[in-house]
Order: structure tokens, then C-alpha cells, then sequence
């Protein structure tokens, strides 16, 4: 029996995965598409007038079935994949991409969603503020997705979309292996001086699970690998730094071909739906509404952050030069020196670990955060299995005892996990259904050696953080429609409320509790922290700069016209170096943040044309910070509007409604400006 196939006998529908096999993930995936296509006929179909009963109801209970297994199986195949999940992902992506085109592309549905609408605006009935939502959001997916094209251009439309989700499957997988593939393998132990005891054994165990001798050096999916803040050696760092950029751009794992042929479908897509470009295309369904909105605010940050990088780069050429005479700084010695700058300054990155401890800053940092704003406890269900067997799961009780969701974790690096850090949900929170959501995060945090301790750097207790920030956004949902739930927001809103819930990792009080040496039992001492908090601003040029470079790279890759791509693989890096310079950000010392052949984001993943979103995020983000900190900071009071006003309404109600309904007023772009030491005043010259 697929258990899948009905709701799950286990706690908050928790899927049953100790019993689950990958064949039965694929069978309940394919039932689930025929059910909804059967469901969605039955509606186009019926001969009654709509109402929000036979037609918005009866669309959202269509896909029970296949919200089920593809949530089920897609959170455990990014966690551990398989060749059998590789081959499932690659059999069952162009079968997506047809499902949704028959829906989008299906006049019938289209046109009884505007009669629907007409129904409500003659008064023939009434819509809730939901109904009303979710009805416009629909009527508009239609209209994005080709509904007004000629019948031979819905036909090359079909075309485009499968193609282009069978090539984003393969992008993808092509990514993890050539990660796997590009670490870097060290024999001599005296070339890894400088790395803790800890990484070490973490290399000699990667070895070692390779059939391999000495030591391996693990691949993160960025440009900048933080394994180089560490590293004395200047020639391992070198040949660390030469394997990150390398990816993608040779041999088995060459993706080039699948970056051009991907941004040229998109592009042509763009320009059959009637749009200047994908980018143009992408823009119009999200918050900013335009591409224009969009540059206006990466250029605005442009020159700051220059002047920013080149001030560092300066402290960090005479720091250089002292250990190399006449040499000259380079990317791969950036994060070494900018480390040995701040423990300097005492903000050591490896004398913070041993106070980082994974458990007690998951339980008293980012539990306790999200106890004191919003009420809600966390306890642990050592009998339920998650999506992995590494996988910890915690019950979600509300201020009052009530039972309000299950929030599980994978914490740590495997090979056979996708890089990064991300949240899903496998249940999504719903007033319609009475379900009670089921949030994930996946992390790939150190794996703890023996019985030795997981210890986390300080930027890995703040994604920790930031995920759970996403975490918080699907288990305080308080929607109708299931498919509103949560983090169904707009790509460039929905980076806002994760990014808020950063501000608590550098909260004092919070800090005493989770900072706490695993040995000693003692807290980060006091003048630690206030240094640590001091240091914040520390390098704001290099990581502004090198995010910059990453979003104004996918606008370059999907503002282009069709004819202005790369016409080969061999012209993709001349077209990766024009577009940074093009937009003022070219750096011999700070690359982009993704090139492009590892831009996971942008080519793997769903944030195409709209990497951008995490600036304009962090736009509400610094706004709604300004705003927690001058009302009191952590606290229930805070807490509970912010829940209220923002988390709970999920993608219920338009995006920038529920900003207007939390803060009162339009954003204001100065609070992130000063933020990262690039307002007027802020850059010394």
C-alpha cells in the first residue's frame, strides 16, 4: 500500500518515510497529475455558473494527492539524492512542465475565472478578502503564462517549457557532481596549518568515504570557499580558490551549453508572451513590477559598495605584503586576511566555535528567539522519522499547549546533498483543509566527528537563523487557501521575514543563553560580544560587492535579447566579464558570488531574473529591524504584530498590503544604506 496515495496515519500528516521507497514516491507523484487533471476538468466543465465553492474550493482540494508526494519526495531527494532520484527528477520534470501548461493554457479555466469575477462585481456574490486574493493571482498567472496566444504559439510555448524544465533538472544535477568532483584532495597535512583540529578530521573523513588517502577539502556552492579564511598555506588556497571558479567549465561536468541553451529559451519565452525579456517577464509578477525598479536599486548601491572593497583591499595589501614582499592581492587571499583582520581586532572566527555549539544555538538561540516574540515552544519527537535519518524532528506547541506544527532538520553536509542551506514544507498550513503545517530546513553545516561536538562558525549561526526565519513564515501561516500558505509570496518579499529574523542572533540577552563554551560552560565573555557586535559592518564592501556582482549577472543573462547571447560556450566567460563591467562591478579581487556556471540560483533553481530579490528584501528588512529595535526589541508585543500582520497572512493578501498593514508606510531604502556604511557620511574617503 503507497501511503502516499491518502493522508498519512502519523502526526500532522508527517509522511510515513521510514516506509516509503523511491517507487512509490514516483507512482503517488503520477496519480497525483491524473487525479488534478480529472479534478480541473470536472470544474471546467461544469455547466453551473461558478461560485467560490465549485471553482476556487474545488481547484485548491484538486491537487491533494499531488501537494502530498511531490512536497514528500522533493525535500528528501534534495536532502540525499540517488541516480533512482536523479532519474525520477529527470522523467518526471517535462511531465510537470506539461501539467502546468494544460492548466495555464486551458481557455475554459481561464474563462471561468473571469466569470467568477464578474459574478463579484455584479454583487451576485460575495468574496472574502482571500477568495478575492487568490482569484486575481490566478486570473493574472493565467494571463502571464500565454492564455491570449494563437494556438501555434501556445504549441512552441509548450515546447519552451518543457525543454526548459527537463535542462534546469540537468543544470542542477550537473552541479552537485561537479561540486563533489572539484574538491581538493591534500596529501601533505603540513599545507592544511591553520585549520582546527576539527576540519581536519572532517578532510581526513571525506577522504577517507572516497577510497581515498590524506585529506580532502569539501567544496561549498559559492565563489569564496570559507574554508580560506583559515588556510596559512598560500598555494592550497590558491588551488581551493582555482577548483571553486573552475566548476562547470570543463569535462564531464561542462554545464556552459546548459546556461546558454536555458537563457536563450527563456529569452525567447519572454519575447512570445509579449515581454522585452525574461527579466522584464519575471519583474511584472513580483513586487518590484518592473526591471527598471529593479536596476534603480542595484545601481544605488554600486558606488558605496566600490568605494567600500577598495578600502578594504588596501588595509588588506599591506597585511599581505608583510608575508610576501611585492605580492600582489589576490582572490583567494581575501578571506585569510580579512579573518586575520578581524581576530586582530579579537573577533577571531576560531576562538568563536568553541562557544557555537550546533544543538545549544538551535535550541536556546533560535528556539528561545521565537518563544519570547511569538509564544511558541519547540519539543523534540525522537519517534517520528523525518525525510532523512539524520533528521530531527520538534513538535511546535503554541503559547497555550495547543499542538501547532511539527519543524524538522537536517543539519549536516552529505555528498549526496544539494548545496546550501534552504526551507520547504512537506504539509502547508490551511483553514480550508484544517491542515497543520509541516516546515523543513536543510542545512549543511560541519559534520560533527565521533563523538566530538558540531561546532558552528558565526555565519553559520546566522543562516541558521535566517532559514528558520523561513521556517517561522510556513508554521505561523493562519491562510484559507492552502496554496497561499506561508512562504507563497513573491520571490522578492519572500527573503524579508528570514532576513528579520537574523537581527535576533546579535541580540545580547539571546547570545548569553546560546554562546557558551561546550566545555567550560562558560558565556562568550561580555567585551567578546560588544566587539563582535562592533564588527558587523566589517567587510560590508566585499560581501555587498559580491552579491551585487551575482544579481546584476542574472539581470545581464536575462535582459538580453536572444541575439545578444553567447553564441557559443567558449564566449560565456567574455560575456560573464562584459556584464560586470558594463555595471561597475568588475573586481580582480572580488568575483561575483555565483559565476554562472554554478549559479544554482538562477539556472537550477527558481530565482531566474530574480536574485535580485534578497537586496530588495533586506530593503523591508533594515525598515521593519529599525522598527523592532525602537519598540522594545525581542518581546511578545513586537512579536505578536509582526506574526499577525505579516507571518500569518502568508501570500493570502498582496505582499506589499501586509507590509502597509505591519509598518504603516512605504519602505524606506536609508535604513539599509546605513546599515552597510553606504549612506552619505558613512564612507570616508
Amino acid at each position: 500500500m503507497n501511503s502516499l496515495l491518502a493522508d498519512s496515519h502519523l502526526p500532522f500528516l508527517l509522511p510515513d518515510y521510514a516506509h516509503l521507497s523511491d517507487q512509490q514516491f514516483e507512482e503517488a507523484i503520477i496519480t497525483g497529475l491524473a487525479e488534478q487533471r480529472d479534478a480541473l476538468e470536472m470544474i471546467a466543465t461544469n455547466p453551473e455558473a461558478p461560485t467560490v465553492e465549485n471553482t476556487l474550493v474545488a481547484w485548491e482540494l484538486s491537487s491533494a494527492t499531488l501537494d502530498r508526494a511531490n512536497a514528500a519526495f522533493w525535500v528528501a531527494k534534495a536532502a540525499e539524492a540517488t541516480p533512482e532520484r536523479d532519474r525520477i527528477e529527470s522523467t518526471l520534470a517535462p511531465r510537470f512542465a506539461e501539467h502546468e501548461d494544460a492548466i495555464w493554457l486551458d481557455s475554459r479555466l481561464y474563462e471561468r475565472l473571469r466569470r467568477l469575477r464578474d459574478r463579484a462585481e455584479a454583487g451576485e456574490l460575495e468574496l472574502d478578502e482571500e477568495d478575492q486574493h487568490l482569484l486575481a493571482e490566478n486570473i493574472r498567472e493565467f494571463e502571464r503564462s500565454g492564455i491570449t496566444l494563437a494556438e501555434t504559439e501556445k504549441d512552441r510555448l509548450r515546447e519552451i517549457n518543457s525543454a526548459l524544465s527537463c535542462l534546469s533538472v540537468a543544470f542542477e544535477q550537473a552541479l552537485v557532481a561537479g561540486r563533489n568532483a572539484a574538491a581538493v584532495h591534500v596529501t601533505n597535512r603540513e599545507e592544511l596549518t591553520g585549520l582546527s583540529e576539527e576540519a581536519i578530521k572532517g578532510a581526513a573523513q571525506a577522504a577517507e568515504a572516497q577510497g581515498r588517502d590524506g585529506w580532502l577539502i569539501e567544496l561549498t556552492n559559492t565563489t569564496d570557499q570559507p574554508v580560506l579564511e583559515h588556510l596559512e598555506d598560500r598555494e592550497l588556497r590558491r588551488r581551493v580558490f582555482e577548483a571553486s571558479i573552475a566548476r562547470g567549465l570543463s569535462g564531464e561536468h561542462d554545464v556552459r551549453q546548459l546556461v546558454l541553451d536555458i537563457a536563450r529559451l527563456r529569452a525567447e519565452r519572454a519575447q512570445l508572451l509579449g515581454y522585452e525579456h525574461h527579466a522584464a517577464w519575471v519583474a511584472a509578477g513580483s513586487c518590484a513590477r518592473t526591471t527598471d525598479a529593479v536596476m534603480g536599486l542595484l545601481h544605488q548601491m554600486v558606488p558605496g559598495a566600490m568605494q567600500l572593497a577598495e578600502q578594504e583591499a588596501a588595509r588588506l595589501k599591506e597585511a599581505l605584503r608583510q608575508d610576501h614582499a611585492n605580492a600582489t592581492l589576490a582572490s583567494w587571499d581575501w578571506g585569510y586576511y580579512a579573518a586575520r583582520e578581524a581576530a586582530a581586532n579579537a573577533v577571531d572566527p576560531a576562538a568563536l566555535r568553541p562557544y557555537l555549539e550546533f544543538d545549544r544555538v538551535l535550541t536556546e538561540g533560535v528556539f528561545a528567539a521565537a518563544t519570547a516574540l511569538y509564544g511558541i515552544t519547540f519539543h523534540r519527537r525522537e519517534e517520528l522519522r523525518g525525510f532523512t535519518a539524520e533528521s530531527m524532528v520538534y513538535e511546535v506547541r503554541e503559547a497555550t499547549g495547543k499542538p501547532l506544527g511539527l519543524y524538522i532538520i537536517d543539519p549536516y553536509t552529505r555528498d549526496s546533498k544539494r548545496g546550501g542551506a534552504w526551507m520547504t514544507s512537506i504539509v502547508s498550513q490551511s483553514r480550508l483543509t484544517g491542515a497543520q503545517p509541516i516546515v523543513t530546513n536543510t542545512c549543511n553545516f560541519s559534520r560533527p566527528v565521533g563523538s566530538e561536538p558540531s561546532l558552528l562558525t558565526w555565519a553559520n549561526v546566522t543562516t541558521l537563523f535566517h532559514e528558520f526565519g523561513h521556517a517561522l513564515h510556513g508554521l505561523l501561516s493562519d491562510v484559507k487557501y492552502p496554496s497561499r500558505s506561508g512562504t507563497a509570496v513573491p520571490r522578492d518579499f519572500v527573503e524579508f521575514p528570514s532576513q528579520v529574523n537574523e537581527l535576533w542572533s546579535w541580540d545580547e540577552k539571546l547570545i548569553s543563553r546560546f554562546a557558551v563554551h561546550h566545555e567550560t560552560g562558560k558565556p562568550l565573555p561580555a567585551d567578546v560580544v560588544a566587539r563582535l557586535k562592533g564588527s558587523r559592518i566589517d567587510g560590508q564592501g566585499f560581501h555587498t560587492l559580491e552579491t551585487l556582482a551575482a544579481m546584476l549577472l542574472d539581470q545581464a543573462w536575462h535582459t538580453a535579447r536572444p541575439e545578444d547571447l553567447p553564441r557559443s560556450p567558449a564566449e560565456l566567460g567574455a560575456f560573464e566579464i562584459n556584464a560586470l563591467e558594463k555595471a561597475g562591478v568588475a573586481s580582480e579581487v572580488i568575483p561575483p558570488r555565483y559565476r554562472s556556471c554554478y549559479f544554482s540560483h538562477i539556472f537550477g533553481s527558481m530565482y531566474s531574473a530574480a536574485y535580485y530579490g534578497y537586496l530588495w528584501a533586506e530593503v523591508l528588512d533594515a525598515d521593519a529591524c529599525a522598527w523592532f529595535e525602537a519598540n522594545g526589541g525581542l518581546g511578545r508585543g513586537v512579536g505578536d504584530r509582526f506574526r499577525r500582520e505579516l507571518l500569518a497572512r502568508g501570500g493570502g493578501i498582496e505582499a506589499m498590503q501586509a507590509w502597509l498593514n505591519f509598518r504603516g508606510a512605504a519602505p524606506d531604502v536609508t535604513y539599509l544604506l546605513r546599515r552597510k556604511g553606504l549612506s552619505r557620511g558613512d564612507v570616508s574617503s
